[in-house]
């Protein structure tokens, strides 16, 4: 409504003014009296003109659906669009247009008395609307509107700047409260533990127990001896956890007897509960740590195993007794060997699930198991044997012990192919293999949710296919007796096996066997007089294995034209890892004077990086025992420091940078062989 008036008014006023002038000249102008009028009466309209358009101004910028105190009827120029910046168009545009500014018009002329701007504006303006010199005075309304305006503007940028800066303050928290992964800087490290005072195991475990991300060490010996009222000397042993970063003491725990075997896990999946390591003693200890604090949980009463040793380490089942905790069994052996027996073991508190369980079998060679064995369907056994393997059904164990005819629905679950092994006599026994056993693995099937039997015997490897039983195939090896090393070094994603074996005085022979066909795929020959020397393998992300063993190499003193003769010079074994993508080189990453007697491969998932733990009995001196040395090295750092060893050459020659470009690329994942 303001633009429609203000426009047509102007437009309206300068035709006229135009046309009337067009006329005085035609006329041939005015007489000086005339003019003198004329130019009198031309100035009280203009005044009269600049108060009628600021009245009609100020009555345009008032809030709408009000009634004009002047008119004393309802304005309709208060129907107009409030808005602010269409009311500065029309104020500019009146401006351009002729329109009035400090009372005057654009040519310093009033407007004619007809005009629609001096017909608006017929009434006298108030006082309060026109100043003493006659120029209007600024609206009330639009001084109200411009204090709210710059009173929202303060207060949206006062909003801005406070979020802005809590932003800032939270992220400052963020960066320096939070603290940021470890990272692995120390690439190596090695640690002399002390003299070990006998004893012939090594255990050796990994595991997260200080939560950083990085995997601990754990590992047990024997620190001395100890006479009993009997006389019969009795060795002390202790728990001991280095820190995976830098390999000092995070706990240490006393043992009353030296431990067989240390094993971590969780024993209640799918919670948030801490890690628990179980170890299992040479006679009749079996106890539960924590992992953090290295105290004990609970051990089991020895009474429980009547007058029987533990013959292997504890094997975990699932929950039998519906606690929410997973449950173990172990196998103990009485003076005479066909003395076996079973005991059912409660995860939460270290109780007896019953009674013990005895099967009387007759066997000779090494004690196999007890392992745990899971099929497809779901059924559960348990493999143990001498010399030979036999299954038994968990559910067999279960009503046995716990005295009762039924079990839980979870437990009578079958499985065909095994059951119609069970003897003829319908005993609970079931054969699985009986020809000279010396160790049993249980190993990834590739096409199946369950695991193969990898049976090492005296006479060669038998794969078993775990569904039904049956030899995938058999490989003829005499002088195996180290246990066969999984992983992935054919294309065909099935395990293939890194194998140890005999091959004359002071010389083994590694070779790599195809898991599909039971072919050699690699094979290499080195000096070496220690009978066993564990080796290992770690998977990459492109699901290919590098393995690691230990070989004899001569060392710089037998080099020395000073020895004294008639002496040995110590020994050097390096550390050798195969690649499968560079089958006719070795990489030589380590050496050490000791003896390894264990070695494990941990993965840090965090810098795609995998390090290597080797526990080491070093060279002992006359009279006083060997000392023990724990060291960790990182395999990414150990790669790219390496020394290539030839074993034959190869058309095109392997060039030094390619190979240094391919290995920085190794990304190691966690991905274990064994189920």
């Amino acid at each position: 409504m303001p633009r429609e008036v203000g426009l047509s008014g102007s437009r309206r006023w300068a035709g006229r003014r135009e046309e009337a002038a067009g006329r005085g000249v035609s006329q041939g102008g005015p007489s000086p009296a005339a003019n003198y009028t004329s130019q009198r009466d031309a100035g009280a309209r203009t005044r009269t003109g600049a108060s009628t358009m600021a009245t009609v101004l100020s009555r345009a910028l008032k809030l709408p659906g009000k009634k004009s105190p002047d008119l004393g009827e309802y304005d309709p120029l208060t129907q107009a669009d409030s808005d602010e910046s269409e009311d500065d168009l029309v104020l500019n545009l009146q401006q351009k247009n002729g329109g009035v500014k400090n009372g005057k018009s654009a040519l310093g002329e009033a407007p004619e008395p007809d005009s629609d701007v001096e017909a608006a504006g017929a009434a006298k303006p108030h006082l309060s609307e026109v100043t003493a010199e006659g120029f209007p005075s600024e609206p009330l309304g639009g001084l109200e509107q411009k204090t709210t305006s710059s009173l929202v503007s303060y207060v949206r940028t006062s909003v801005f700047l406070l979020a802005l800066g809590v932003s800032m303050i939270l992220v400052l928290l963020c960066a320096f409260l939070i603290p940021c992964p470890p990272r692995d800087l120390h690439s190596t490290w090695s640690r002399r533990l002390g003299s070990q005072a006998g004893g012939d195991l090594s255990p050796l475990e990994l595991a997260d127990v200080n939560g950083d991300g990085l995997r601990d060490v754990l590992l047990s010996f024997v620190t001395s001896r100890n006479g009993s009222a009997v006389g019969v000397s009795r060795p002390a042993a202790n728990l001991v956890c280095l820190s995976g970063m830098n390999g000092s003491a995070l706990w240490s725990s006393p043992l009353p007897e030296e431990a067989r075997e240390i094993m971590c896990l969780d024993l209640m999946p799918g919670s948030l509960a801490e890690t628990t390591c179980l170890v299992t003693g040479i006679h009749k200890m079996l106890s539960a740590f924590n992992a953090t604090s290295g105290k004990a949980i609970w051990t089991l009463n020895p009474s429980s195993l009547s007058n029987g040793t533990l013959a292997a380490p504890v094997a975990v089942l699932p929950d039998l007794d519906e606690d929410g905790v997973r449950d173990l069994v172990v196998l103990a052996i009485g003076e005479v060997q066909p003395d076996l027996c079973f005991l059912l073991v409660s995860g939460r508190t270290g109780s007896p699930l019953g009674r013990p369980v005895k099967y009387n079998i007759v066997g000779v060679g090494n004690l196999i198991g007890p392992q745990v064995y899971v099929t497809a369907n779901g059924a559960v056994y348990i493999l143990f044997g001498f010399g030979n393997i036999q299954a038994v059904a968990l559910r067999d164990i279960f009503v046995q012990a716990q005295n009762r005819d039924s079990s839980p629905p979870s437990l009578q679950i079958e499985e065909p192919e095994w059951e119609r092994r069970r003897s003829v006599n319908l005993s609970e026994l079931i054969d699985i293999y009986s020809d000279g056993v010396e160790l049993l693995q249980l190993v990834k099937a590739p096409d199946s949710n369950c695991s193969n039997l990898l049976i090492t015997t005296r006479q060669g490897l038998v794969l078993l296919r775990g569904q039904n039983l049956t030899p995938y195939w058999t490989l003829s090896l005499p002088g195996l007796r180290s246990q066969p090393t999984p992983g992935y070094f054919t294309d065909d994603q099935t395990l293939d096996f890194l194998l140890q074996i005999q091959d004359g005085i002071g010389m083994k022979k590694m070779m790599v066997v195809d898991g599909n066909s039971s072919s050699i795929a690699w094979s290499y020959s080195a000096p070496c007089h220690v009978k066993d020397m564990p080796a290992t393998s770690a998977l990459t992300a492109d699901q290919k294995s590098v393995f690691l063993f230990w070989a004899e190499g001569q060392s710089a003193a037998a080099l020395n034209s000073d020895i004294v003769p008639g002496t040995e010079p110590p020994r050097v074994y390096h550390l050798h890892l195969l690649h499968p993508a560079f089958p006719s080189i070795l990489l030589d990453l380590a050496n050490a004077t000791g003896t390894v007697t264990a070695s494990e491969v941990g993965i840090n998932d965090l810098w795609k990086d995998a390090f290597y733990v080797t526990r080491m009995t070093g060279l002992n001196s006359e009279g006083h025992p060997a000392p023990l040395v724990v060291s960790k090295l990182s395999l990414r750092w150990a790669l790219m420091e390496g020394q290539v060893v030839q074993l034959k050459e190869t058309t095109p020659k392997i060039g030094r940078g390619e190979l240094r470009r391919f290995l920085s690329r190794i990304k190691f994942v966690d991905s274990p062989y064994q189920i």
